[in-house]
């Protein structure tokens, strides 16, 4: 036993110095953005190290009254708070009557759901803005929420309804002895339970939507309904790109998406834990 202890500690080491490489690879970039968005103009491309040999918010202030960022900030946050709302309402609904209840063809439906996991969103980008056109919805923020919010639903009702199968059946058959109705069971029984499932979706959903770049920049014409990754495009598309200032912008946006993500971590992780068990 010893002697195969022995074995496995040198791979176990070199398991660990890859991941550890693979780590800092990953890492680097990230940290170069943050740092380069307190580095002055001059200094920004002028070294590898990712740590600003002279800290300043020039970039910041820069980016903050040249974008107008605070419109573009209420705008990508609507847009957000909205869509997870949606979702939060729509697709639970949906996934708890795949996972519980018995209709025609409901496997077949699912599988049909989904499948549209498979199609890429960019397929389907014309026809969605010739919808949107259709029902006058151009240059509106329901333009871009309506289909995000669908687009949301395979992967929602994918990891909800995993969730909610896991759920003991006894505490629904409970439920209906005391009168309860589908729905109430729903609202008073699974949906309760399901808070990890939920968040998962919530957090998964709001990165994504966050920043969603090619829907807006097709759907949305003002500037005053632009949102945050429009912003930082059109710092790229100036005749000279100050780069502290785009990567000032790029931390501003990715922020408060880590912040998130650190705060509901624990219930990203039961969530997608269930939903695996289920």
């Amino acid at each position: 036993m010893s002697a195969r202890l022995r074995s496995i500690r040198p791979l176990r080491a070199l398991v660990g110095a890859l991941l550890a490489l693979y780590l800092a690879v990953s890492v680097y970039p990230f940290l170069w953005m943050l740092g380069g968005g307190f580095k002055s103009r001059q200094d920004v491309l002028g070294t590898a190290s990712p740590l600003p040999a002279d800290p300043t918010l020039d970039g910041v202030r820069a980016v903050w009254d040249q974008l107008d960022f605070l419109t573009l900030l209420l705008n990508s946050t609507l847009i957000t708070v909205v869509s997870i709302a949606l979702i939060l309402i729509v697709f639970p609904l949906a996934a708890y009557a795949f996972a519980v209840l018995e209709f025609p063809l409901r496997n077949a439906l699912f599988l049909l759901f989904v499948g549209a996991l498979l199609v890429p969103a960019v397929t389907v980008l014309l026809p969605i803005v010739i919808l949107d056109r259709n029902l006058g919805l151009i240059d509106t923020k329901w333009g871009v929420i309506l289909p995000l919010v669908n687009g949301a639903g395979p992967l929602a009702i994918l990891i909800l309804r995993a969730y909610f199968a896991s759920i003991p059946r006894e505490l629904r058959d409970a439920a209906r002895m005391e009168g309860y109705g589908e729905l109430a069971v729903f609202a008073r029984v699974y949906f309760p339970l399901a808070r990890p499932a939920l968040i998962t979706v919530a957090v998964l959903n709001c990165v994504g939507i966050w920043n969603e770049y090619v829907l807006p920049s097709v759907t949305l014409n003002e500037r005053d309904s632009f949102t945050l990754p429009l912003g930082l495009q059109n710092l790229l598309s100036q005749n000279v790109v100050h780069w502290n200032e785009v990567l000032a912008a790029a931390t501003i946006i990715v922020v408060p998406i880590i912040v998130l993500y650190a705060v509901l971590q624990r219930y990203v992780n039961a969530g997608l834990t269930g939903a695996v068990k289920g």
